[in-house]
């Protein structure tokens, strides 16, 4: 990286040099030639502004972290109460396969307490090391005793990178643990792959959705990404519980927090999109909300479960539970069938990792197609009744 430099004495002609920007990044303030922040760094004004005005400045390389001294790919357990997250149980297969690339061990962190029992568990997933924090002061999560926890573990175990689920717990401890290491974290992950040098590549979908963005955490260890439940892959359970389980000791007082949890009141548990093996998704096809009822008319015949894109939940004709993508949820069932989604890569994120996908789309050029099992085309108010009358029939979709 660098920065732009602007010689004042050097600036002939200011409104030049501000019609100049394409990205409007320049601007006369009274009588100064001045930066805003819309600069792209793209040198353009270095390289057709007047000459000297304007100069680029490469910034000097901080201390190169020594990568030899952090080894091991971290998984964090995700629980409440001892209860393991599956997202879990997907970030330990992701873990071992770029472990094996690199030769490295793969470790999971285990926080909380009276969870001795549960960390077993893990030993048949693929784990060399499960580190246990099982102290009381663990019992609810507190941010600040969790955060030093894990702080305390990287301190000691140096891990190379570290994977978290993107759970409600995974989004509050990542960016802690990034900010207190000063080393990069990258969210909601879609891709992770494995340099020899071990960086971790680390992609996922940039600027809304249109671009998909290689981040690489060169300079610092460890590195830090979240990924969501449902876009990696579990590992089967193997019969022969291998590795070992290590107790961590943390000091107390270090556990210590400003907060105290007074109660907990457990909400209802509410069946979600994620969960569903059959999803028929809503999408901008639809001309009215009330025609939604068409689109769970053929759910129900499935016995699945209905779901939606964003521009359904903005205009308030579903709630957001139901919503696939970025800003939504990612789901992997065994059969998604969409009707009018034209499959912009928001969307797409959130479901590409379906078994079989069935679009119907009036479009035969829609992007949802490049990535559907089988596609339909024509109109949904033609082709969903008919299907719901097959499925009742008994009869092949086909």
């Amino acid at each position: 990286m660098g920065k732009l430099i602007v010689h004042q004495d050097k600036v002939t002609d200011i409104a030049a040099m501000v019609a100049l920007c394409p990205f409007k990044a320049l601007e006369d303030n009274n009588g100064k030639l001045e930066i805003n922040a819309g600069c792209k760094l793209c040198k353009l004004c270095v390289k057709k502004g007047q000459p000297g005005a304007m100069e680029f400045v490469e910034e000097e390389a901080g201390p190169q972290v020594d990568k030899s001294l952090w080894k091991g790919i971290t998984v964090y357990v995700d629980h409440v109460e001892g209860d393991i997250h599956p997202v879990t149980l997907e970030l330990l297969g992701k873990a071992r396969e770029l472990a094996d690339k690199i030769g490295h061990p793969v470790q999971a962190l285990f926080l909380g307490s009276g969870i001795g029992d549960k960390a077993h568990e893990l030993l048949h997933y693929g784990v060399d090391k499960v580190y246990v924090v099982d102290t009381p002061e663990l019992m609810d999560f507190k941010i600040e005793s969790y955060t030093a926890a894990f702080e305390a573990y990287i301190n000691k175990v140096k891990p190379s990178a570290i994977l978290v689920g993107a759970t409600s717990v995974g989004r509050q401890l990542a960016p802690r643990i990034a900010a207190r290491f000063k080393t990069g974290l990258t969210a909601d992950c879609t891709i992770l792959d494995m340099h020899d040098n071990t960086d971790l590549v680390q992609i996922r979908p940039a600027f809304g959705g249109n671009i998909m963005a290689e981040i690489l955490t060169t300079n610092t260890r460890p590195q830090l990404a979240t990924v969501r439940y449902k876009v990696m892959n579990a590992p089967e359970r193997s019969e022969e519980a291998k590795g070992e389980v290590v107790p961590l000791e943390v000091p107390a007082d270090k556990l210590k927090a400003r907060m105290e949890v007074l109660g907990i009141i457990k909400k209802e548990k509410k069946k979600t999109i994620e969960s569903a093996e059959v999803l028929v998704v809503a999408g901008r096809g639809l001309k009215k909300p009330e025609d939604i009822a068409m689109v769970r008319q053929l759910a129900e015949a499935l016995g699945g479960d209905v779901a939606c894109t964003r521009p359904l939940v903005e205009t308030g004709w579903m709630e957001a539970a139901h919503q696939i993508g970025l800003s939504g949820r990612t789901v992997r069932p065994k059969l998604i069938i969409t009707c009018g989604v034209s499959g912009a890569i928001q969307f797409v994120a959130g479901m590409n990792n379906s078994e079989q996908v069935v679009a119907i789309n009036s479009d035969p050029e829609a992007p949802i197609f490049k990535v559907a099992n089988y596609a339909l085309v024509g109109d949904i108010y033609e082709i969903i009744p008919q299907l719901i009358e097959k499925i009742k029939q008994g009869g092949a979709l086909a």
